[in-house]
């Protein structure tokens, strides 16, 4: 077989793994982040959501907006289904609670005068901390753990 002849693949980053879902990128190796897409997928009847793991770099989805490995380990992100949008953290949640069936009545009350500041500082603590709050039991996050502890050590040794 010629070069010209040869199969070409697409690029991971061009081909769309959920064409009109939106794309929820979460911590594969945190067990409160797998607890969470568990209820999320129990939530989402009308199948309008794509979990993917945001460790697996090679299926994340095309997007407008760049998407970094250490914004996406630190908050959850959703990529929208136009692919223009990648709300985080408390605003990915408020983005999903339309789109799911018992969370819909809920979704109006997200966005009282704060309730979305407050739910921000709430998601971002959780996130901080939910290796301490749910730990993992299997061992598969504890060298992330390590190396999480270790770069805010060093983060940490920069201020002073």
């Amino acid at each position: 077989m010629s070069i010209a002849e040869a199969p070409v693949t697409p690029k991971p980053s061009t081909v769309d793994p959920a064409p009109g879902k939106g794309i929820v990128l979460y911590d594969g190796m945190c067990a409160l982040c797998q607890r969470g897409v568990r209820m999320l997928k129990g939530l989402d009847w009308l199948n309008r959501l794509h979990f993917q793991d945001c460790r697996d770099k090679a299926h994340w989805p095309p997007s407008a907006v760049p998407l970094e490995m250490k914004r996406l380990l630190e908050e959850m992100h959703v990529v929208t289904p136009d692919r223009q949008r990648a709300p985080a953290g408390y605003r990915a949640f408020q983005w999903m609670a339309w789109r799911l069936p018992l969370t819909i009545p809920f979704a109006p009350l997200m966005y009282i005068p704060g309730v979305t500041w407050l739910g921000n500082k709430i998601y971002l603590w959780v996130a901080r901390n939910r290796y301490d709050l749910v730990p993992c039991h299997d061992g598969a996050c504890q060298l992330d753990l390590k190396k999480m502890a270790a770069q805010k050590g060093a983060e940490s040794g920069d201020r002073k």
